[in-house]
């Protein structure tokens, strides 16, 4: 899914396509994108693109009259930019909105249908599909504090509740803990000041070097490769290699459709956090340390 770094480049992209550009026409190709009836999709054609801003994981396009188009790309969803209509949509394209100046193409891999497209009102619009969540390269420490403590999670969980902090996810979430030397599961009320601060810095510093990052990607292109798993990423989509801090090899938990990379010396003290499925497999069986497992693969 993509988060706060590739939605800020894909907003910046957009910036310099769209503003000031009359959206002629758009088509929906799939049944399942439009999540909202009023106002209408219509409503906006021949209006002029004023701005686009990210709100959470959503990129949204305002344009005269204050109406918006706002864009959540959910897991597979991605967008492209052409000089114009395509004469063949493929299979994965749900639409195409054609400016003036171009078109702007939504794809979703894959065929569950998370992808959603809302036409909303003003700022009251926005505020509707938006969590709520603080922003992280905005909030002061004490904001971010009061954020974390609201609830007593896991830092996992909490770092990827929207509603607490705005852009961040499954893979910049792992990025953020591996640089804080934080385990996943360490609980938001029992870390001390000195914790929360390294977090807070953690989370600042990964996601302005991934912007920029991938700002000097992109090299004022439109950006294409927006991928989960980015090559210079330190432990997420990194199972089973070695940690750049210390060599430990990358340990992984797995849960739904989701999975969680974090690095046993640096931030379990050592300890092998337990993967539900297999844990709930082995029971008492399950390694404790990265040692341990080592010489059960070795003795099997």
């Amino acid at each position: 899914m993509p988060e706060l770094p590739d939605v800020v480049v894909y907003v910046e992209a957009l910036r310099e396509r769209v503003i000031g550009h009359s959206l002629k026409r758009a088509l929906i190709r799939g049944p399942f994108l439009l999540r909202s009836i009023t106002p209408p999709l219509n409503a906006v054609f021949g209006k002029q693109a004023r701005e686009v801003r990210r709100v959470g994981k959503r990129i949204a396009i305002g344009f005269e009259n204050d109406l918006w188009l706002v864009f959540h790309l959910m897991i597979a969803g991605r967008l492209h930019w052409r000089a114009g209509p395509p004469k063949s949509p493929t299979r994965n394209t749900l639409a195409a909105f054609e400016f003036d100046s171009g078109v702007l193409q939504l794809t979703e891999a894959g065929t569950q249908h998370r992808a959603s497209l809302h036409v909303v009102a003003g700022e009251e619009g926005l505020r509707a599909v938006n969590a709520g969540g603080i922003e992280p390269l905005e909030s002061t420490l004490a904001a971010f504090t009061a954020a974390l403590r609201a609830e007593n999670h896991t830092l996992k969980r909490a770092l990827t509740d929207p509603r607490l902090f705005s852009g961040i996810g499954n893979a910049y979430s792992d990025e953020i803990l591996h640089r804080a030397q934080l385990s996943p599961v360490a609980l938001t009320l029992r870390l001390t000041p000195e914790e929360i601060e390294r977090l807070y810095k953690a989370t600042r510093e990964t996601l302005v070097d991934w912007v920029e990052r991938l700002r000097t990607q992109a090299r004022g292109s439109f950006p294409e490769k927006v991928t989960a798993f980015r090559e210079r990423m330190a432990v997420h989509g990194r199972y089973g290699q070695p940690c750049p801090r210390c060599g430990s090899k990358i340990q992984r938990i797995r849960y739904a459709s989701n999975e969680t990379n974090y690095c046993v010396t640096c931030q379990t003290g050592g300890k092998l956090l337990a993967d539900r499925g297999l844990s709930r497999l082995l029971r008492e069986d399950w390694p404790r340390s990265l040692e341990e497992m080592e010489q059960r693969k070795n003795s099997a």
